[in-house]
């Protein structure tokens, strides 16, 4: 008799689980929450933003001298999507590549008036107008879109350090004797720097010029942002 009792007993309590609990779990598989449990692993659900490239602020506003001695500003590029980055002409390490890289950019997108590239010397003493115009010859360059810029050397080194934090500096001691980075910005239509998140969905920042994948990565990265 005791134990028909437990019996009993203990299918009221499973159906009145089930009465409470089946349909909230029917809830969460329609809606596609069945991980989102309070204490399991607090798991974020991915929406169709986490595809999106992530803005990081307005890119700092610019104006300075092109191959050609014309002035060109940030403001050349408005409506434009654009990669830039801080190089010498007569660097002997990271420059070349990043030159080859860069005419691979410029090769993918020639003939697209909504792309440009911003090649930035942190030699401008050397780096003349008329010598940034023979590099550009010597690299191949096609694209009305490139622009070569010089100017003031604080003010460009304080564009690259202090605007995009982009590492720039003189040292005797080094091949060059400049040290630079070998990254490049990417710029959307309206001026912001823009990028994609890394495995760990951490914003990237910028991407790597000296590395294949990095360019890869910015060439697919363009595309979406000239589609917007």
């Amino acid at each position: 008799m005791f134990k028909n009792k437990a019996y009993i007993g203990i299918s009221f309590i499973i159906l009145i689980f089930g009465i409470y609990a089946v349909p909230k779990i029917v809830e969460r598989i329609k809606n596609d929450k069945v991980v989102q449990g309070q204490r399991l692993d607090r798991v974020v659900p991915k929406t169709a933003d986490d595809d999106k490239l992530i803005k990081i602020g307005p890119a700092p506003k610019f104006e300075l001298i092109n191959q050609d001695n014309q002035k060109v500003t940030n403001e050349t590029y408005k409506g434009k999507v654009y990669v830039l980055e801080f190089f010498f002409t007569t660097c002997p390490t990271i420059c070349p590549k990043m030159n080859e890289s860069m005419l691979l950019i410029e090769k993918k997108f020639f003939g697209n008036p909504n792309f440009g590239i911003v090649s930035i010397t942190i030699d401008p003493e050397h780096d003349t107008a008329a010598v940034l115009k023979a590099h550009s010859k010597l690299l191949g360059v096609t694209s009305s879109n490139w622009n070569f810029l010089t100017g003031d050397k604080a003010y460009i080194f304080d564009l690259a350090n202090k605007g995009f934090n982009l590492y720039a500096g003189e040292n005797k001691k080094v091949a060059g004797g400049f040290e630079h980075s070998g990254l490049f910005a990417l710029i959307d239509k309206d001026g912001n720097i823009r990028c994609r998140y890394d495995e760990f969905g951490n914003p990237i920042l910028y991407y790597d010029g000296l590395d294949k994948k990095g360019v890869r990565n910015i060439q697919q990265d363009i595309n979406i942002l000239l589609e917007e």
